[in-house]
């Protein structure tokens, strides 16, 4: 079993609701789909069974790209509960490739969420940045992946946002966030959170 080797905090679905936002939320049977899509798009392989009635959900629930979300469902009750059965194991399946520290959770999406137990043998940064509560300058750079650009340059940063670089190598963006890391427990300890800077040890590896 690989874990994720990059990753956002957050939703990674599309968010759903019951009966849905025409357009902008998913109706439970699309949330599902999408559960089942995500963990597919990530790696989780299927037999050729269960390929097909993918696609037989995909044909009655979203049979073509344009077609309107957050307005169908499946019309047999039993084949919904077969694809909520479905999505169940792709949410374990996706629970287990969850970096250390993090865990995902389905609520009106599936989210990547920081596990928020101090005593853990790896506590996030995020989740310190969380529990904190403060403003705390460093935090977004602290908590950075480490990527290369299509250019071969390499960069701190988010899903979204570089937040240092360009480095020349992946060792020098690496550093860039371990200095703000270094800041990071300066601040913790000045808002008088020392037993989230004692967290310092068990933060995981920078992600590159």
């Amino acid at each position: 079993m690989t874990a994720l080797e990059r990753w956002h905090v957050g939703p990674w679905t599309t968010r759903g609701s019951r009966p849905g936002e025409p357009g902008r939320t998913r109706t439970l049977d699309e949330l599902h789909f999408d559960v089942v899509g995500l963990a597919r798009i990530l790696g989780r392989r299927l037999s050729g069974r269960e390929e097909l009635q993918v696609r037989l959900w995909q044909n009655e629930l979203r049979p073509t790209h344009t077609r309107l979300c957050g307005v169908h469902t499946l019309a047999d009750a039993e084949n919904a509960q077969l694809l909520r059965d479905t999505a169940e194991k792709a949410l374990a399946w996706l629970g287990e490739r969850a970096p250390a520290g993090y865990e995902f959770v389905l609520t009106d999406a599936v989210e990547l969420r920081p596990l928020l137990d101090l005593d853990a043998d790896v506590v996030a940064v995020d989740a310190v940045v969380q529990l904190a509560d403060a403003e705390l300058p460093a935090a977004r750079l602290a908590a950075s992946h480490v990527r290369r650009s299509a250019s071969g340059d390499w960069y701190a940063g988010d899903a979204v946002c570089n937040w240092s670089g360009p480095h020349d190598t992946a060792d020098a963006a690496v550093t860039a966030v371990h200095e703000a890391r270094l800041r990071l427990v300066d601040q913790l300890r000045s808002a008088g959170r020392d037993d989230l800077a004692a967290t310092a040890d068990r933060w995981p590896p920078v992600p590159t």
